[in-house]
């Protein structure tokens, strides 16, 4: 007869104890919630921080400029790269980088400019909204 009061007094026991240990379940991970959350925030802050400065600094410093591209293939590009003076071309497949040509600098606003056949999108659009209300009129 005793031990089974014994073990009825456990067996009550028991679930108060679980409800005293419940809330501090929830607490701690209300705790560890924040905590996360907190460590995600700095993460993100400083992230932004990192953008806004530039992680490299400024680019005058560089040697070499990318000055475009175009890509020729799945993985295969041609790049012009400023270094100094000169212009180079440059193949870049995976695993090889190839020199193509050399030109000497120029002004990209007057080589853009200098070839046939190119005008900014801005000016098609524009011309082409101004063609099309001319003759609705």
């Amino acid at each position: 007869m005793m031990r089974l009061s014994l073990l009825l007094a456990l067996a009550l026991a028991a679930p108060a104890q679980a409800a005293e240990q419940a809330p501090a379940s929830a607490g701690s991970l209300l705790q560890v919630s924040l905590g996360l959350a907190v460590v995600l925030a700095l993460m993100a802050g400083a992230a932004w921080i990192l953008k806004r400065i530039g992680v490299a600094g400024s680019g005058g410093n560089n040697v070499v400029k990318v000055v475009g591209g175009v890509s020729v293939g799945n993985r295969e590009r041609v790049i012009v790269v400023e270094v100094a003076d000169q212009w180079i071309v440059v193949g870049v497949a995976p695993g090889r980088v190839n020199a193509l040509s050399t030109l000497p600098r120029q002004d990209i606003s007057s080589a853009h400019e200098d070839m046939p056949g190119t005008t900014s999108f801005a000016a098609w659009l524009k011309q082409t909204v101004e063609k099309r209300n001319g003759s609705q009129q």
